[in-house]
């Protein structure tokens, strides 16, 4: 099915794992901020929803969404946190920016992944219209921020897994 008919962020709360002892970075970016703030709350919801404790949180802001990369090391290396959440709004527009931007966040994002050994989670949303972010920032598709929070919850607890 289609995504335009359904809403992504559907999930089954019970099944996320418990994040009491669970650290976590959230950087978000500040360009588009209507949009990135309700990532924000979807987000952070889902956290304490799963028991993270609100000390074990911490956001830090980036001026737009290429910075999203460099603020998120910057985070994991100041706080050593389990995942970063990362959030940000890129909308297409009438240049080739769009694909830049979501070109070298996506890849930055993954390199820190894979550098790090940490989940670096990527909630980042890549629009065509600002109508559509509004539907997957709490609108009818969901809140992107949901899903991303879910994905840190889901890839922490796996590595925990792997320890054992």
């Amino acid at each position: 099915m289609s995504s335009s008919h359904h809403n992504l962020s559907a999930l089954n709360k019970d099944q996320l794992p418990d994040a009491s002892a669970m650290l976590f970075g959230i950087v978000v970016s500040e360009w588009n901020n209507e949009i990135t703030e309700s990532l924000y709350d979807g987000a952070i919801k889902t956290l304490l929803d799963s028991k993270a404790k609100e000390e074990n949180i911490i956001r830090i802001n980036v001026p737009g969404s290429f910075e999203l990369p460099l603020g998120a090391q910057s985070l994991f290396i100041q706080h050593k946190v389990d995942a970063v959440i990362c959030l940000g709004c890129v909308i297409q527009g009438e240049t080739r920016h769009f694909e830049f931007i979501c070109d070298a966040v996506s890849k930055g994002l993954m390199d820190l992944s894979i550098k790090h050994n940490v989940p670096f989670v990527f909630g980042m949303l890549t629009t065509n219209t600002m109508d559509q972010a509004k539907e997957r920032a709490g609108g009818k598709h969901g809140n992107k921020g949901v899903e991303a929070a879910a994905t840190a919850l889901k890839m922490v607890e796996m590595q925990k897994q792997l320890r054992k």
